[in-house]
């Protein structure tokens, strides 16, 4: 359809900029995974992973500026709802892919996950309904 394929340029040319923010990355990669345009999601996917937070055998992104974890004695830290939701589209990005991911991309998807699921709560929701 003519509105989805100029969407879709629209998002390439957006892609090839410079300084795009990681969850606007984020997004276009998961974006890219779903239209089946697997070179624009893999150099997104590239330069994600060049911003990855790796800590604890785990994977995740932030958001550039933020201020670092209190790392205080009895309290778990859990990231916000945005820095969980554009984590979360990186790891869709990776899982959604025709033909299926590869076996070094299942790998770190699943840092990824462990990551995600240690954001849960206690009753295992999370911070926002994002």
């Amino acid at each position: 359809h003519s509105v989805v394929r100029n969407a879709l340029f629209c998002l390439e040319t957006a892609a090839d900029e410079k300084e795009n923010h990681v969850y606007t990355k984020a997004l276009m990669a998961y974006t890219f995974a779903l239209a089946g345009k697997a070179e624009k999601r893999k150099a997104l996917l590239g330069s994600l992973e060049k911003e990855a937070v790796k800590k604890d055998g785990s994977v995740h992104w932030q958001r550039p500026g933020k201020e670092p974890e209190v790392d205080l004695p009895y309290y778990r830290y859990r990231a916000p709802s945005a820095e969980v939701e554009m984590t979360a589209y990186v790891l869709l990005a990776y899982l959604t892919m025709q033909p299926a991911p590869s076996q070094e991309e299942l790998s770190f998807a699943s840092l990824i996950a462990k990551w995600i699921s240690g954001q849960q709560n206690p009753n295992g929701g999370f911070s926002s309904t994002q």
